[in-house]
C-alpha cells in the first residue's frame, strides 16, 4: 500500500514529467492514471508521440532519466554543473524545492539522527565530509542540518579550485534529485510491444481500479480511497436502496465513486477527438479537398 506521505513523491513526478512533456516536447494529450498500487502511468496520446520510432521514444525517455543505478550504486545522479544546469534539470530542481523541506527533511527525515550517512556518502571530498559530519552531530533536526550543510557546501565549492575537488558545484541539487526525482520505467516507454495496464483495469494484488486523475489536482488525490470491485458493488447496492425509479435508470458507474474518474477520462477523449479533427481539417485545407 501507499500512504499519503509517499504519494507526495507521485505528486512531484506528475509536476516534473508533465512539465517536460508539455514545455520541452509540446505534447498536449496526456492522461495520468493511478496504477492501483504504488505508482502512476502516463499516457501520451498526441499523434506525433504515437508515430515516434523506437529510437525516438528511447530518446524522450532517456532525456527525463536523471536517476540511474541500482542498490549497489551510491551516487545515482551526476550533473555537469560547473557551467550551470540544463534548463529542464533546473526546472525540476525548482519544483522539488517547493516540497523538499516537508517531504524529505520532515516526513522522510533523511537527515534525522543516525540517518544522514546516505546523504553524506554523496559528498566526494573527505575533508568536506568530515566537516559535515560534525555539523550533523551538533545540530538538533534535519532542517537545521540541511541549512548548515548548504552553507558549508556552497563555501567549499566557491573557494576550492574545481580541479582539486571531487564535489560537484551542483552537489546540493544532485542530493535533492536523488531523494526526490521520479524513477522511470524506461523499458515501458521504449518498446511498442510492452504490455500495459489499460485505464480502469483492476490491480491483481490490491484489487483497486486503475483510475485516471486530474494532474492539476494530484496533491489532493487519495490512493487509499480508490475503489475495488467489491466497493463498487456495495456502492451500487447502496444507491439502489435510496434511488427512485428514474435514478435507477442511469448508468451504473454514475452510482459509484468512479463517476469523477470516468468524467476525467471522457474529457480527455473529447479533447483528443478535437485534436484529430483539427489535424484532419488542416490536411484537407492543404490538399484543397472538400
Amino acid at each position: 500500500n501507499i500512504c499519503g506521505k509517499c504519494w507526495q513523491y507521485m505528486t512531484l513526478a506528475v509536476k516534473i514529467i508533465h512539465a517536460v512533456l508539455t514545455e520541452d516536447f509540446g505534447f498536449n494529450n496526456i492522461l495520468w492514471v493511478y496504477s492501483g498500487r504504488r505508482g502512476i502511468h502516463c499516457w501520451v496520446c498526441d499523434p506525433q508521440a504515437r508515430k515516434l520510432s523506437g529510437q525516438a521514444r528511447s530518446a524522450v525517455a532517456e532525456y527525463m532519466q536523471l536517476v540511474s543505478g541500482g542498490d549497489s550504486i551510491t551516487k545515482k545522479v551526476n550533473l555537469k554543473g560547473e557551467m550551470g544546469l540544463h534548463p529542464s534539470v533546473e526546472r525540476a530542481v525548482n519544483i522539488i524545492k517547493e516540497s523538499f523541506q516537508k517531504l524529505c527533511l520532515e516526513d522522510q527525515d533523511i537527515l534525522g539522527n543516525g540517518r544522514w550517512n546516505k546523504v553524506l556518502d554523496l559528498i566526494g571530498d573527505a575533508d568536506l565530509k568530515d566537516d559535515l559530519t560534525k555539523v550533523m552531530e551538533s545540530s538538533t533536526n534535519g532542517i537545521q542540518r540541511w541549512n548548515e550543510m548548504r552553507t558549508k557546501v556552497q563555501d567549499y565549492v566557491a573557494t576550492k579550485d574545481w580541479k582539486k575537488r571531487r564535489t560537484s558545484k551542483a552537489v546540493l541539487q544532485e542530493i535533492m534529485l536523488q531523494f526526490s526525482y521520479p524513477r522511470l520505467d524506461i523499458a515501458v516507454s521504449k518498446g511498442m510491444n510492452h504490455l500495459l495496464k489499460a485505464p480502469f483495469c483492476v490491480h491483481p494484488k490490491t484489487g483497486r481500479v486503475c483510475v485516471p486523475f486530474d494532474a492539476s489536482k494530484a496533491e489532493t488525490f487519495r490512493p487509499e480511497d480508490v475503489p475495488t470491485v467489491s466497493t463498487l458493488l456495495e456502492e451500487i447496492d447502496a444507491f439502489a436502496k435510496t434511488a427512485d425509479a428514474d435514478q435507477l435508470k442511469i448508468k451504473d458507474y454514475k452510482k459509484t465513486s468512479l463517476k469523477e474518474s470516468v468524467g476525467i477520462f471522457e474529457n480527455f477523449l473529447s479533447e483528443l477527438s478535437e485534436t484529430w479533427k483539427g489535424q484532419l481539417i488542416a490536411k484537407s485545407d492543404e490538399s484543397m479537398e472538400f
